[in-house]
This record gives structure tokens, sequence and C-alpha cells, in this order.
């Protein structure tokens, strides 16, 4: 819990560096392009907002998903997983930013991911076992954990993209792909305890 607050003070600290909105609208971006961390401007078509604006849905279908999932703890973890998110996309902002300000930035790490994994090891125990494809769907939190998990892997293969033309931290290629488990896992669990039946194909 400790590790956790400490995280959520340093986001707060980083999402301060950067965000001081006293009007909605700015209308720097009225001509396609919009401002990275440390100033740079660039298209809003390029690969590197495509990223960032995947990440983004991925938190929303994220937020819709809670409001219909009924265990608490997994609620918070995904409201963690939310938090994460938007390092993960503070980071990518900041990618060509001065060094002094991509240290002002909190950043996600392996224990983030050694947490999912431990959601998903507790998942699979209970959960029968998997020998066919499966429709996704189920009840309607089961659905929107299968619909995060396909935002999340077009936001990795976006991911993919950008690394191959800027440095990227291993960290972040592990996280969305270890979410994107962490998501397929939730969903079949979240309909299992639903009682719903997993359709195969």
């Amino acid at each position: 819990m400790l590790e956790r607050l400490n995280a959520s003070q340093a986001l707060q600290a980083s999402l301060a560096f950067f965000v001081c909105m006293t009007k909605i609208y700015t209308k720097t971006g009225d001509t396609g392009e919009t401002g990275l961390l440390g100033g740079k401007r660039v298209s809003k078509s390029g690969v590197e907002m495509r990223l960032i604006g995947e990440v983004d849905e991925l938190n929303a279908a994220l937020g819709i998903t809670i409001l219909f999932i009924t265990e608490e703890k997994l609620k918070l973890f995904i409201q963690n997983i939310q938090r994460d998110l938007f390092k993960f996309g503070a980071e990518l902002a900041s990618l060509q930013a001065p060094l002094p300000v991509q240290e002002k930035i909190a950043k996600i790490n392996f224990s983030h991911v050694e947490e999912m994994e431990k959601f998903i090891d507790q998942f699979w125990a209970e959960l029968p076992e998997l020998k066919n494809f499966i429709l996704p769907g189920g009840n309607s939190a089961g659905a929107h954990l299968h619909l995060a998990r396909v935002i999340c892997r077009r936001a990795e293969r976006e991911l993919v993209a950008v690394g191959q033309t800027i440095p990227l931290r291993p960290e972040l290629y592990i996280y969305l792909n270890r979410l994107s488990d962490f998501l397929f896992a939730s969903a079949r669990w979240v309909n299992f305890k639903a009682g719903e039946e997993e359709i195969i194909i």
C-alpha cells in the first residue's frame, strides 16, 4: 500500500509538471499539431500521438469496465492500472524532451508487472482448463474486459512501431503485453464467477 501511495504521489507530481489548464481550449492545436513535453510540436497523426491516443482510449475503456465489476479488489486494481497508464502516457510524451524533463516523470516498473502476474496466476488457478478458442463476450464486465484487451493489443502494436524509431524502455513493452494477458484472464474469471458459460469456436 505504501508503494502505491508513493507511486500515486509521484504521478501527481509528474502530472503537475505539465498539466496546468486555465482553459479547456487553447487553440494551439487548431492546425492539426500538438505539443509534447519539452515543447516539441508534432502532427496529431504522427506515430507518437497515435500511440498516446491508443493508451488514452484504453484508459477510458477501463473506466467504463469498472462500472460493471462487482469484485472490489479487482475494481481497485484496475483503477491502479489506469494510474499506471497515465504514467505510461506521460513517459511517451516526454521521450524527445530534454533529460531534466524526462527525469521528472514518474514511470512504471517491473513491480507493476509482477502485481498483474499475481492476479493472473490466481485467476488461472480457479478457472477451468482452456482447450479451445472462445468468443469474446459473457456478462457486461467480461465483455468490456475483452474489449479493453483488444484495445491494449492495438496500443502494443503502435508501441512496437514507435520503438522502431525511438528507443523505449523494456518495461513499456512488457507492461502492455502482460496487461493484455491480465485483461483476458480477468474477463474469463468474472464470467466464471457469474456463471457465464464460455462459448467455444
